[in-house]
């Protein structure tokens, strides 16, 4: 029988936590609370809250659990992710497998339980569509890996809304498509300064296949249908003039960022879209909820 110290238990706990990628999942969370105010339109029940964020991070943790077992023999290959615990040996493939599994019943049966079943099923969805789809084909074989595969991280949106309501509605769809055009931009931009990575791991990411040119422009014009997405938000779920005021000044630094790019297409202005995209995002959905308790 294995012992444990104190100190490797503490490695093995915080090994099972970054197996999770709990920087996406606060991402996710950040789209998930907000919508769930504009779907109430105004504040919903402190438990339904968290009932949806705990069932939501469960879902998202087991869902980033798997794409870590998949994506080992590849991470092995890039300084960026070389550190994981799959690849030091912290964690077996077959533990993280397992773990992945227990997240996602436990997911399931708790929206099931406390929240509703379109949620429960919608959060399983994500998902199956992150690993098969995304993880398992696209990711390795074609330019809009990220693109397609993208579609995962823009239900938590959809499940927010289902939670307040139970049905789905043109106001969630065109959320979903913010978030949707909103993931191309963020991770092309990481991916000019990782392109090295990338290409070592023969991950057709688009700054690796087409270029640094080619990915400025597609940046600009993803970015363009993100803004407009985000302004007909205003128009389909009737909000107020403050947000509409915020999404056309966010949107314009982003796109401001986004041209910098296509001009110059350089690693600085690369991570300047990059990081300013999550607070982008941060921002956005946060003068939701300003706007609806307004």
């Amino acid at each position: 029988m294995r012992v444990y110290s104190s100190n490797s238990i503490r490695l093995r706990i915080n090994s099972f936590f970054v197996l999770t990628k709990p920087a996406i999942i606060r991402t996710l969370l950040i789209t998930t609370v907000p919508t769930m105010f504009v779907a109430e339109e105004g504040t919903p029940s402190l438990w339904l809250i968290i009932a949806t964020m705990v069932g939501g991070s469960l879902a998202a943790a087991g869902a980033n659990s798997f794409n870590m077992v998949l994506d080992a023999d590849i991470d092995k290959k890039m300084d960026r992710t070389s550190n994981r615990p799959l690849v030091t040996g912290a964690i077996t493939p077959k533990e993280a497998t397992f773990f992945a599994f227990v997240l996602e019943i436990g997911a399931f049966i708790w929206l099931f339980s406390f929240v509703n079943l379109f949620s429960a099923f919608l959060a399983i969805s994500a998902t199956a569509f992150y690993v098969f789809v995304y993880t398992m084909w696209l990711k390795r074989s074609s330019t809009s890996n990220i693109v397609i595969g993208g579609a995962a991280g823009a239900v938590p949106v959809l499940i927010g809304w289902t939670a307040v309501t139970g049905t789905l509605g043109w106001a969630p769809i065109v959320l979903f498509s913010v978030i949707f055009f909103w993931t191309p931009p963020h991770f092309w931009a990481l991916a000019i300064n990782y392109r090295d990575d990338y290409a070592a791991a023969e991950i057709p990411m688009l700054p690796v296949v087409t270029g640094l040119k080619e990915t400025g422009r597609q940046i600009v014009l993803y970015s363009v249908v993100l803004i407009a997405f985000s302004v007909a938000f205003f128009f389909v779920a009737e909000m107020g003039i403050y947000y509409l005021i915020v999404a056309i000044g966010l949107g314009a630094l982003f796109l401001f960022f986004a041209l910098n790019i296509f001009l110059n297409p350089v690693e600085k202005n690369a991570a300047r879209l990059f990081h300013y995209s999550i607070t982008y995002i941060f921002l956005l959905f946060s003068s939701m909820v300003v706007d609806v308790l307004l």
